[in-house]
């Protein structure tokens, strides 16, 4: 059996930055086991398979090279791309059916805008353990599907040097760590840990930011915002809070094309 394949850098315009994906167009669902394997062989932050739904409407799952999961934003983005780009479909709105509910993926002029469900953090106290674990001091803590950290200054963010085998240890599988922007252009910066989930450090995290809009939306008084994701391949998101959606425009960009074969 052979599969469609492609890779995409999504939330980047050019190969080499932004977050890598894998997309894999599906007649039918294949067995779990095997889209986990490919996933696994992939090596990515997460592939993405989809079947067809409908005219303008699919089906869309995600894995990480150990787990299924429950929202990824940038294979999102880089299956709209595919379906766009690549398959030749001219919707406007490509409609996604998952585990996290119904999600969207808009045009909007030369980028695409995921649309995606807000999730608010609330405060939460920690222990002293995550302190440990990302190497710096937590004053504030936040939570909704992530732990999130804030700290005072960008340089806070990039000098963070975590300890990926304690963080994996934490109740808290997935952990942000963000702070204002030190850049005019830019309102807010952050980065992604997710070692449990087999991502140690991600490079654009799309999902994160459904509880990072909100948090910074609401502290800075602003609906439109833009973000950058402090990764070594870093990635640009234009964020826009939308009552209880979140809409995160960029680019993608197809790096390879080809095929998977299986037995």
């Amino acid at each position: 059996m052979k599969i469609p394949y492609y890779h995409v850098d999504a939330f980047s315009g050019a190969p080499f930055r932004g977050n890598p994906a894998g997309v894999c167009p599906l007649e039918k669902w294949l067995p779990d086991e095997v889209m986990q394997n490919i996933a696994m062989e992939n090596q990515l932050a997460e592939t993405a398979f989809f079947v067809p739904e409908g005219e303008g409407a699919w089906h869309l799952r995600w894995f990480t090279p150990s787990i299924e999961i429950d929202l990824c934003g940038h294979a999102t983005l880089a299956t709209a791309h595919v379906l766009r780009n690549e398959l030749g479909e001219k919707s406007e709105r490509f409609r996604f059916r998952s585990l996290s509910g119904d999600l969207g993926v808009e045009t909007d002029g030369d980028l695409l805008a995921l649309d995606f469900p807000a999730r608010p953090p609330e405060p939460v106290n920690v222990g002293t353990d995550v302190a440990r674990a990302l190497g710096v001091p937590v004053d504030a803590a936040l939570l909704a599907r992530d732990l999130m950290i804030v700290l005072d200054r960008e340089e806070d963010v990039r000098a963070v040097e975590p300890d990926f085998a304690a963080i994996e240890c934490l109740e808290y599988k997935t952990v942000i760590v963000t702070s204002p922007s030190a850049r005019e252009a830019v309102d807010f910066v952050s980065r992604f840990f997710a070692p449990a989930i087999g991502v140690p450090e991600d490079a654009v995290t799309g999902s994160s930011h459904c509880t990072l809009v909100p948090y910074w939306a609401d502290r800075l008084g602003k609906t439109t915002l833009e973000a950058r994701q402090l990764s070594a391949r870093g990635g640009a998101i234009r964020c826009t809070m939308a009552g209880d959606r979140v809409k995160l425009a960029g680019e993608c960009c197809t790096f390879s094309r080809g095929e998977i074969e299986i037995s």
